[in-house]
């Protein structure tokens, strides 16, 4: 079929042929950080290197949410409904609440800075994940440069007390990160040093114990061509990964499923929409979508 590849049988039954993928809107810097906004019908997201956050509506088009938001990627919803954000320039990490101020929730780690929060994730008990790499602090096109003060780690935050924990600290540059439909597992994205020749790259998978400890975390899969950003699971576990080609579907097991084909790279994306299965994608300059025959496993 026109669009997609199939790499398994099982994958046929995810697609639908007539429905195309739809350009939304374009004419960004880099689209990032996606995040749903059901109860609202609205789709936020950033235009990271013009320090923007942008709003997308089927009825309202597109519009500028916040700017200047201080260099912010990652997105996430708690479980009140409050936007979560990883700020780049800040370094930390921000809750808007529902009066639209913004509250610092993270910003150090043992008295020291943090990195360059990237992306971020909510756990049903209100616990908040977030990966720090060094990567918006090292140039001026996605934050602006500044010293690195820690090393890459993986943090898991308390709002409830403001304890900050280290929950993985064998990255060099954690990336996106997302938990399974029944939180026993956490997939992160190593993306590598960020001007290394040959950076490593692939997705990791942890067992997510009772007290919020990871364990294991071996290789998981290893998006080609391009790499794994950002990516979202399905109701059946199904991990939904960005990589150059456009979407790489694959199973809990590892294998390789099948492909939604873009004309460029995609960064990350996000289920949205009618019954969450709009699958939308930031690729490149451009905001795009795709209805899918599959759910986004669900979140607020």
């Amino acid at each position: 079929m026109d669009g997609f590849e199939i790499h398994d049988p099982r994958f046929a039954a995810f697609i639908l042929p007539n429905a195309p993928l739809e350009t939304l809107a374009e004419g960004f810097r880099w689209c990032e950080g996606p995040v749903w906004f059901g109860d609202r019908d609205e789709l936020l997201f950033s235009d990271l290197p013009n320090d923007r956050v942008m709003r997308w509506s089927e009825h309202g088009g597109v519009s500028v949410y916040r700017s200047p938001s201080r260099f912010e990627n990652g997105h996430a919803r708690d479980r009140a409904g409050r936007l979560l954000s990883c700020s780049h320039r800040g370094r930390c990490i921000t809750r808007t609440e529902l009066d639209g101020t913004v509250t610092v929730l993270a910003d150090r780690y043992e008295g020291r800075r943090l990195n360059s929060p990237n992306d971020i994730v909510c756990k049903s008990d209100g616990t908040i994940w977030f990966t720090d790499p060094p990567y918006g602090i090292q140039t001026d096109y996605e934050g602006g440069k500044q010293v690195s003060e820690l090393p890459a780690r993986v943090y898991r935050l308390d709002p409830g007390t403001g304890h900050l924990t280290i929950v993985a600290d064998d990255f060099e540059g954690p990336n996106g990160l997302c938990f399974s439909p029944d939180e026993s597992r956490l997939y992160i994205a190593e993306s590598g040093l960020q001007f290394a020749a040959e950076p490593t790259r692939h997705l990791r998978v942890f067992v997510v114990g009772a007290g919020g400890s990871l364990s294991g975390g071996r290789v998981f899969h290893k998006v080609e061509p391009g790499f794994a950003d950002g990516f979202r699971c399905d109701t059946d576990g199904n991990l939904w990964s960005s990589a150059g080609d456009g979407v790489h579907c694959i199973d809990p097991a590892g294998i390789l499923l099948g492909k939604i084909l873009t004309p460029g790279p995609v960064a990350n994306l996000a289920f949205g929409g009618r019954e969450r299965s709009r699958l939308f994608l930031c690729a490149g300059r451009t905001l795009m979508a795709i209805y899918v025959n599959r759910r986004g496993a669900r979140l607020l």
